[in-house]
Formats: C-alpha cells, structure tokens, sequence
C-alpha cells in the first residue's frame, strides 16, 4: 500500500477536523496508508508522524480547531530542516502529503516539493478567506457564525444603551470576513481597506440618520485597518457625537463547532485533493469557484494577491460609504 500523510499550518479553523476524518477515512477506500503530521511542519521536522486508524478520528467530526495541533514553523524555512522533515517521510515510503492552510504554507509546500520530490498538495484553510484562485476557505462559513452570535448580541446592548460599537472583525489585509459580516447582521457602517472611506462624507450621513430616528450603530471594522481604531472612535464621540465602545473580537472567530457547510466542503476538499495526488497532481492547490473545483499551481495561488470579487464589493458600496459621494 502507498502512504499519505495530512499536517494542519499556520492558524487554525473550524473544519480541519472533520477534513482530517474525511482524510482517514478516504485514504483508506482508496487503499492507501494515512499518516498524521502532529504540530505542522513543526511535527515534520521532529518526526511526530504517526500512522492513523479509525479510532483516531472516530469523535472529532463536532471539534473545533484541529487535533493534530498546527504551527508557524521558522524552521522550515531552513533547508537542513526541510530535508529531515524529507527524511522522516520517506523512511515511512510517505510520498503524499496534504496540507491544510494558507499561502505561507503553500509557499513552503512548493519549496519541499521542488527540492525532495514529494507531491502535496494545498487545501485552502483560513477564516480570512484570502488565498487566491479559490472563492471559498476551510472555515470560513463557522467564522462568519461567531461573528454573527457576537454581533447580534452586541446589537442588544448597543440598542439598550443608545451607543455605537465599533467591532474588529480578523482578516489581517482582507475585508473579506468585515464586509460579509456587516452585510448579514444588518450593520449602519463598514469600514475595510478595500474600500475608501471618508470620516467628513460620513459625518453627514450618520447625523441624518440620527435626526430621523437611529439611536444606536453597529460599525464593522476590518483587522487591516485596526490603526484607525482611535480615530474611528475620536470621529463617532466628538464629531458624530455618539457615545462610542470598541469590542475586538479576536480568536473566538478561529473557534467553534463547524458548521454543516464546513463540514460539507471538508469532505469535498479532501476528496479531490488525494483524488488529484493520486491522478499525478505534484504540487497543487485545490480551489472553489464557480461551483466547482479544480486545481491550481501552487506558486501561482501563493504569489498572486487575493482580491475580494467585485460584485460583493459593488454590494458593500453602500454600508462602507453610506451613499456618500
């Protein structure tokens, strides 16, 4: 039988579990040897590969997070460190590996595999939803449930006490998780760095709408401009004149039981990425879009910058600038 393994890098997300059941389990239809990779890359280099049985995923399916734990390893930067990872799989005729995460684990997927030979293959799994090549990240659908649960009770409070609240949603340089979370909980404001925003145009706007009645405000605001926080605030207090409070929302966003969707396109990812190995895909990273996957070059996904699709931008116009011109 040949052998696959499966390491979870970088940040973690809701979805990595039931993707590492999918693993197991498919790994084994397909007569396959499954390896799991504790600790990422980290666990590659130490040698924390075990082989897997049914047992060991047999009630991690409604777990967030990922059991096999993950890392960001500066060690594999290293080449010496790259070839014992190399090492430690091919001792164990590993010659497949699948690797959930983002684009700084893909760009080192690309690197191992042009200098030992060993096929990966990336499976896109970030609640910032920001790799290129793919509509849609592992873990993302849970993220925007968090995100949701913490808003709408926000929102209680907010409306109680006839404050605004501004709410720093992650997604480092990507507005992707502000932008949808401010249109799906009915938020008055959004502010992201894909979309240019005018503290003056606004004031006049919200002042209007505090005339004719809005006695409260839900100001979503992307990680990639957390800067502004003081003078978002500042803004809101002395020149809209509403009494401001900022919650920042953090890694509860990361937790959580996935949702079915997630779990859903777990099963999905997976499926097409040892499908792809075993088809002879090298080095390849499996992407969402237009209702259907497909595979796409590793170093094309890592070095192209992702970009928010235009209609969903189009669609936040409005929350982002208030009509303003």
């Amino acid at each position: 039988m040949h052998a696959i393994a499966i390491l979870c890098s970088g940040g973690d997300v809701s979805g990595m579990n039931p993707a590492i059941k999918r693993f197991v389990e498919y790994a084994f239809a397909k007569t396959l040897t499954p390896f799991l990779v504790y600790d990422g890359y980290e666990g590659l280099i130490d040698d924390r590969i075990q082989e897997a049985h049914y047992r060991d995923v047999s009630n991690i399916i409604t777990q967030g997070g990922t059991f096999i734990g993950s890392s960001r390893s500066e060690r594999f930067m290293l080449p010496k460190h790259r070839k014992q990872a190399a090492l430690n799989l091919k001792k164990r005729h590993i010659a497949m590996l699948v690797i959930l995460g983002g684009d700084g684990s893909f760009r080192g997927m690309h690197i191992f595999y042009r200098e030992h030979g060993i096929a990966c293959c990336g499976i896109p799994s970030t609640i910032d939803n920001d790799i290129a090549g793919t509509f849609y990240c592992l873990g993302v659908d849970t993220a925007l449930g968090m995100i949701r649960t913490a808003i709408d009770a926000i929102r209680d409070t907010a409306a109680s006490l006839n404050r605004a609240f501004v709410i720093e949603t992650m997604g480092r340089e990507c507005g992707y998780l502000a932008l949808v979370s401010a249109l799906t909980s009915g938020a008055e404001l959004c502010l992201i760095p894909e979309i240019p925003y005018d503290f003056k145009a606004l004031t006049g706007s919200i002042k209007q709408q505090l005339h004719k009645g809005r006695h409260y405000m839900i100001i979503v605001v992307s990680e990639g401009i957390a800067q502004e926080h003081e003078t978002i605030i500042s803004w809101l207090q002395n020149d809209v004149g509403i009494e401001t409070r900022l919650n920042v929302l953090g890694h509860l966003q990361r937790g959580g039981t996935p949702s079915v969707y997630d779990r859903l396109m777990a099963y999905r990812f997976i499926t097409y990425g040892i499908d792809g190995l075993l088809q002879g895909e090298k080095s390849s990273v499996v992407c969402y879009g237009a209702e259907r996957f497909h595979y796409r070059q590793v170093d094309e996904v890592a070095t192209t910058p992702y970009e928010i699709e235009a209609e969903l931008l189009a669609l936040g116009q409005h929350v982002c600038t208030l009509g303003a011109s």
